[in-house]
């Protein structure tokens, strides 16, 4: 394919992670090596910055800001969590956004996200191939929950689960030191999928992790809860149990909502969830009548890059460099993937996947890697999540702080 001249493009989008920027990085400073790529631009918050022609020249950028995108959690350009309806049914927005490529010359586009901002990619990718403009579009994997349809895991999952395994550690040290015993609730993210809950089984591997651990893949049973925390309580004296947010009964009704209430919906119509612990902590101590701890760990595991890993900040470099050469040499409509060798040593390769097979699929944790009684994790899961979570990463550090990337964030003209 021939060469193809012109600017970049890229966006953030959805929840941020301690290593999202670590694949901004690779993208950018990719991209600004290229000699067929005339400018790099950042787009504010996501897709809003295209509609809004809120884009930022990442060549006014200093080196050393940039490098240390590497080590600085969140989403350095900002995000979004914004719905484009299909083509079909409204392009007013793809218009404004075909306008601003036609304005800055734009012929690649890399946007960072997971589920939905996939879909994302795809529709954009579609309507500009519909329309006849030539860019070539490129999704670059983000999210703790690991739930990206055709890789074998996802950028910023590795350093959630390192911190969720540490700090079930920590907190089992600090909760079994008093003579009485207390249970505790802690609730990790994930909707409909369970991998970062399911993370917490690596901390029993060192004999500091939680006793029962329950997974939206499978329907919650508030009696059988009940029954599994007597049991454990009654045996130790004590109970540490890792919940999803997104548990539910077979019928789908998430725990917050049968203690009856409004939950809010984010503009892709998700519920937002959270409080399931409490509402947990409650049933068991009207049921147990015991002192109860309700821990929901909330932004944290998905901002800590002090706990990240150092396989996953070098991989999320690696997708956005990789998008980068893949769209140079003349690819378009794909994600970057990951793709693990055989054999015990970890080895990991990137491939491409196809976006519009991404695009609103999940991939949940497989139902051979539970126990039978649906409250645990086998080995096979521990053997795959142990080799994510290596490494450490070495952050700058100022004044005793973190020093984290400062971006002048310099409008494009």
């Amino acid at each position: 394919m021939s060469e193809l001249k012109g600017a970049a493009i890229f966006a953030q989008s959805g929840g941020p992670t301690s290593v999202i920027n670590a694949s901004a990085a690779g993208v950018i400073t990719e991209a600004l090596k290229a000699d067929a790529i005339t400018h790099v631009y950042g787009s504010a918050h996501g897709i809003r910055g295209m509609l809004d022609d809120v884009i930022y020249d990442m060549s006014k950028e200093d080196g050393r800001e940039l490098e240390l995108l590497l080590t600085t959690p969140s989403s350095a350009l900002g995000s979004a969590r914004y719905k484009l309806k299909h083509y079909d049914e409204d392009d007013r927005d793809y218009k404004k956004i075909l306008d601003l490529f036609r304005k800055y010359d734009i012929r690649y586009f890399f946007f960072n996200g997971g589920n939905d901002s996939m879909d994302t990619c795809s529709k954009i990718g579609r309507y500009l191939q519909k329309v006849g403009y030539e860019c070539r579009v490129f999704g670059v994997p983000k999210t703790i929950d690991n739930d990206l349809w055709g890789t074998d895991h996802c950028p910023g999952f590795g350093s959630a689960a390192k911190y969720i395994v540490t700090s079930f550690m920590e907190v089992a040290l600090d909760a079994k030191v008093y003579d009485t015993g207390m249970v505790i609730i802690i609730e990790v993210m994930g909707r409909n999928a369970g991998w970062l809950t399911a993370a917490s089984s690596l901390a029993s591997q060192k004999g500091l992790g939680p006793d029962l651990i329950y997974l939206p893949e499978l329907p919650f049973e508030a009696d059988r809860f009940l029954g599994d925390v007597e049991s454990v309580f009654s045996a130790n004296g004590n109970a540490i149990i890792a919940i999803s947010e997104g548990l539910h009964d077979a019928d789908g009704v998430y725990v917050p909502e049968m203690n009856y209430q409004n939950l809010a919906v984010d503009s892709f119509g998700h519920t937002q969830l959270g409080g399931a612990a409490s509402i947990l902590g409650k049933l068991v101590k009207d049921h147990l009548n015991v002192k109860v701890r309700s821990i929901e760990l909330s932004l944290l595991q998905r901002c800590a890059a002090h706990c990240a890993s150092r396989v996953d900040v070098d991989e999320s470099f690696l997708a956005g460099k990789m998008a980068v050469q893949h769209a140079l040499e003349g690819k378009s409509g794909y994600m970057v993937g990951f793709e693990r060798g055989p054999g015990p040593v970890y080895v990991c390769n990137t491939k491409l996947v196809d976006v519009n097979e991404v695009a609103n699929k999940e991939k949940l944790i497989p139902r051979e890697w539970v126990n039978e009684a649906g409250n645990g994790l086998k080995q096979e899961f521990c053997d795959y999540a142990l080799p994510l979570i290596q490494g450490e990463s070495r952050i700058a550090v100022e004044d005793g702080l973190p020093r984290f990337a400062r971006l002048r964030k310099v409008r494009a003209s």
